[in-house]
């Protein structure tokens, strides 16, 4: 992806016509139009038409007037999309695409909105060669010259890009999965390529779009984009309550600490930019990682509240935006803060390196103090097993390629909006989206009425909501919430259980069961499950015997525990995880789940790797019925 969040696009008509990727992109185009990241007015649209990247060549004044006709008032983000398309039809000379999204991901050579940026190609290629120097595993291929191409190059195997998923979320790929050997075969690079995109995918990176055959070509744009949410995630993981309490500092008399625990990280690092701005006396808010820090001037008061001693305000004396912002970093590499941005950076505005600054610096001089943040440490951990919960629905959500991206589960669904993107993902059409109010919502009864159509439609799926109100999920019930979205999640999988069968029979929980044991029985092993609260499974041994019946070689015996202690229970979930998804299953759980035998991750668990089966005999039947329609052809 090209940037490190997901964009709203409120009407599902004009979303279907973008990527995720050209979404961020274009946002990102938007936002350096204006002071504002939300509008910006006809004039500036109009004086920064010329200027903006995706245009490939100068705009005639007749060409200005056409597209700024009737644009008296303000254009939201949408309104801009829909000028964009405008300008594609007319003949602007914006880009090569004139196909369909996915067909333009399919082209190496796009240059539209997906152009390599060299600022970022040497940030991430110096982040890997900084957190990864050491691993023996990748001598051969760093340091990698950040002024050259190898970084796509270095890619193309599967494992750097695991390794660093691995430095992001430690412990999310067992390293004992991949295949390490030099000079790896095709297939070899497909199934590394899987597991990392898989695990991506598990930690929270949007990989719609991406297949394991862009990675092992290296293109560009997609490796960028994917590293960039890699190293976000990575950059954001401690900017939060848990690994930082000292932030429960920022909150006013007016604010619950509640409220902090929800906000996602990159709201918490600007509320922590504009908590040390307003100390300051500075006079505006930062609202975005772009637009509000082009002029450099956030980021000299910023320094001097954060180092005093080291950075003054001379920056903001110096008149040329340039100018400043190569001051500006003059005095974060004074304090050893000078990472991922260049002066250019700043005066274009990329989000992308603007987030990842501010989280180094915050990770190095957050300024904040850690009086009385121990009183916290209770009500952090009484959502841990909640946390566990949301991380789960949270990531199986973002995989499903909703328009909107969920940063945070239960502050996401409340107003009901997502809800409905979901449902209309598992049975398109189910959703009245004229009856649907969009984002920002702010009259509660709006929220209750999406709620409400999301229950409705639901229950139509045969879902079970016996009591659940719209109310009951504005108000944040997390029980209820958690409830509702495991039933969606389980009618997803069956679905497409159903989907994949020849007869189009309906898939029960029984039938999971039965094919999974019925499947190791015929492999010639001896586990088996009772039900999917096996205490048995805790040992992790049948699903490794699943896996291997539906492809022997993905699972070396020799490094498979015998499951008896905490620890070779680990050992063997946490290879369990990563084989099914090197197989190509989407796997979300975590390996406590599978150590504890939760009942309803084990049942995702057996069925994806069920799901993966049946979907490989259905495309070896197809081939098979292809080749005998052709041999009939020719004979």
């Amino acid at each position: 992806m090209a940037a490190f969040g997901g964009v709203v696009v409120s009407d599902p008509l004009l979303a279907s016509q973008f990527t995720q990727n050209e979404l961020r992109s274009l946002k990102s185009e938007f936002e350096s139009l204006g002071s504002s990241s939300d509008v910006i007015t006809a004039k500036e649209f109009k004086d920064g038409l010329s200027k903006l990247a995706f245009i490939q060549e100068p705009l005639t004044e007749e060409e200005v007037a056409s597209i700024v006709k009737e644009r008296s008032s303000s254009l939201d983000f949408e309104a801009f999309l829909s000028i964009y398309l405008e300008m594609q039809k007319s003949g602007v000379k914006i880009s090569p695409q004139k196909s369909p999204a996915s067909e333009f991901l399919k082209r190496s050579t796009t240059t539209l909105i997906h152009t390599v940026h060299d600022s970022e190609k040497k940030a991430y290629a110096d982040h890997i060669n900084s957190h990864l120097a050491d691993d023996p595993d990748l001598r051969d291929i760093l340091p990698i010259d950040s002024s050259t191409d190898d970084l796509f190059d270095a890619v193309q195997d599967g494992i750097l890009i695991c390794k660093l998923i691995n430095v992001a979320v430690p412990g999310t790929i067992d390293e004992r999965a991949l295949n390490m050997k030099k000079n790896l075969n095709p297939w070899e690079k497909i199934e590394n390529q899987t597991l990392c995109l898989n695990s991506a995918k598990a930690i929270g990176c949007s990989v719609v779009n991406i297949g394991t055959e862009d990675l092992i070509a290296g293109r560009s744009h997609l490796v960028l984009g994917l590293l960039s949410q890699i190293i976000k995630i990575q950059l954001l993981s401690g900017v939060n309550l848990k690994a930082a309490p000292e932030l429960a500092e920022m909150l006013n008399d007016t604010e619950d600490i509640e409220e902090l625990l929800r906000l996602p990280a990159e709201k918490v690092l600007l509320k922590w930019v504009n908590y040390h701005l307003q100390k300051a006396g500075f006079s505006r808010e930062i609202t975005n990682f772009s637009s509000d820090l082009k002029d450099g001037e956030a980021y000299s008061v910023l320094l001097n509240v954060l180092a005093p001693e080291s950075c003054d305000l001379s920056p903001l004396d110096l008149q040329d935006p340039y100018d400043r912002a190569k001051a500006v970093l003059a005095q974060a590499e004074r304090i050893n803060c000078r990472k991922y941005l260049t002066p250019r950076d700043i005066t274009c505005g990329s989000a992308n390196l603007n987030l990842a600054f501010l989280a180094y610096l915050f990770h190095e001089r957050n300024g904040l103090t850690a009086d009385n943040s121990l009183t916290y440490a209770e009500l952090i951990q009484d959502h841990e097993q909640d946390s566990r919960d949301e991380r789960v629905f949270r990531v199986w959500i973002n995989s499903l390629g909703t328009t909107t991206y969920v940063d945070q589960l239960f502050d996401g669904v409340w107003d009901g909006w997502i809800l409905l993107e979901i449902l209309d993902k598992l049975e398109p059409g189910s959703i009245n989206w004229k009856a649907a109010n969009k984002p920002p919502i702010k009259m509660p009864f709006k929220k209750v009425e999406n709620c409400n159509q999301a229950i409705d439609a639901a229950r139509k799926l045969r879902l079970s909501l016996v009591n659940v109100a719209g109310s009951d999920i504005v108000q944040g019930n997390r029980k209820l919430i958690l409830a509702f979205l495991w039933q969606l999640m389980r009618y997803h999988t069956l679905q497409l259980l159903k989907n994949i069968k020849l007869r189009g029979k309906e898939v029960s929980d029984y039938d999971i069961l039965k094919w999974a044991n019925n499947k190791v029985k015929r492999s010639g092993k001896d586990s088996r499950m009772e039900s999917f609260k096996d205490k048995s499974l805790s040992s992790g041994i049948f699903f490794l015997d699943l896996l291997w019946a539906v492809e022997p070689r993905v699972v070396n015996w020799q490094l498979v525990t015998k499951g008896v202690t905490d620890d070779e229970k680990k050992q063997n979930a946490v290879y369990v995880i990563s084989v099914a998804r090197k197989l190509g299953c989407s796997v979300f759980l975590l390996w406590d789940d599978i150590v504890e035998v939760r009942p309803k991750m084990v049942m995702i668990l057996a069925a994806t790797v069920m799901l993966w089966s049946l979907g490989e005999k259905a495309k070896k039947a197809a081939n098979t019925a292809a080749v005998l329609e052709l041999h009939n052809e020719v004979s």
